[in-house]
């Protein structure tokens, strides 16, 4: 298990890639943003993360001389990713380079519940837009490295991870300290679980995520992490199965293995499987709104 990096220090973690940790450590964040430096010469920063002076300088600090940074890439947009992006782009004459603005990538389900209000929003950088938007399946190449970007929604719509042979930068998907926030309608669990089985389908010698130690296991940690989130759906199924419940009564008996100050962020969660499953049809919710809604399992859910 690696320790605790210093922020701001420059880490080679293979030839060819850096990390530099900002300084923003929180229970959302772990450690802080790993932020990442691609190549030597001509290089690109993975997630440059907050707009802070002194990750700035570090950022920068940690260049060779006459190396610059030529493409700044964003694996979406929460504001311990993304906002140094564009400062730091216009500093170094780089280009910015993501999926889309902050709401792009949203299902037609989301988008809707979106503009119902349902909530969520918890850290979005609202005002983020790259200079270019980069499609799913794209390749992004450097003077000695080429990376492929892969449309991973889920724990955010715009979500990208990056693929570098068989490296991955997974930023808020998948990583080893922590299971991803999945907060409707900027994460989507129907999307989440298929980009979870997307990127297992590949045969990943290591991801680097956008928080805490290389994932040196990725084959079984998102195994685990699809796993998880099952166990999760099969506890709040069994829950129902006792009877009609609210969101806020589900939370607490579904995860009454977590802390009190993470309830929120669960009940976040647990609505991110309460309309997945009435997606589904294994659910019906109402009156009021998916936030104050009484849901309850249908007969055929209840039987298998």
């Amino acid at each position: 298990m690696e320790e605790r990096p210093v922020p701001g220090a420059c880490v080679w973690l293979e030839p060819g890639l850096r990390r530099v940790l900002a300084p923003n450590p929180s229970p959302m964040t772990h450690w802080g943003t790993n932020s990442y430096i691609l190549g030597e010469g001509e290089v690109a920063v993975i997630d440059p993360g907050p707009d802070l002076p002194a990750h700035r300088d570090a950022l920068l600090a940690a260049l060779r001389p006459g190396e610059r940074i030529s493409v700044i890439l964003v694996t979406h947009a929460h504001r311990d990713h993304s906002p140094l992006a564009l400062p730091l782009a216009a500093l170094v004459g780089a280009e910015v380079l993501a999926f889309g603005p902050a709401h792009a990538g949203r299902s037609p389900r989301m988008a809707e519940l979106a503009a119902e209000g349902i909530g969520g929003g918890e850290g979005v950088d609202a005002g983020f837009a790259p200079h270019r938007c980069l499609s799913d399946c794209e390749r992004v190449c450097g003077p000695d490295w080429e990376i492929e970007a892969l449309h991973t929604p889920g724990h955010f719509g715009n979500h990208l991870c990056f693929a570098w042979g068989d490296r991955c930068f997974s930023g808020d998907h998948a990583m080893g300290w922590a299971s991803s926030l999945v907060s409707p309608p900027d994460g989507d669990m129907g999307a989440y679980m298929a980009s979870l089985e997307r990127l297992a389908r590949r045969p990943w010698r290591v991801l680097h995520p956008g928080h805490g130690a290389p994932v040196t296991d990725p084959a079984h940690r998102l195994a685990w992490l699809a796993s998880h989130r099952r166990e999760r759906e099969a506890s709040l199924l069994a829950t129902l199965a006792q009877g009609p419940a609210t969101l806020e009564d589900l939370t607490g008996r579904v995860y009454a293995d977590i802390p009190p100050e993470l309830l929120p962020a669960a009940a976040r969660n647990l609505l991110a499987h309460l309309i997945h499953l009435t997606e589904r049809g294994a659910l019906t919710a109402g009156p009021g709104t998916l936030e104050d809604a009484i849901y309850t399992i249908l007969d055929d859910e209840r039987q298998r």
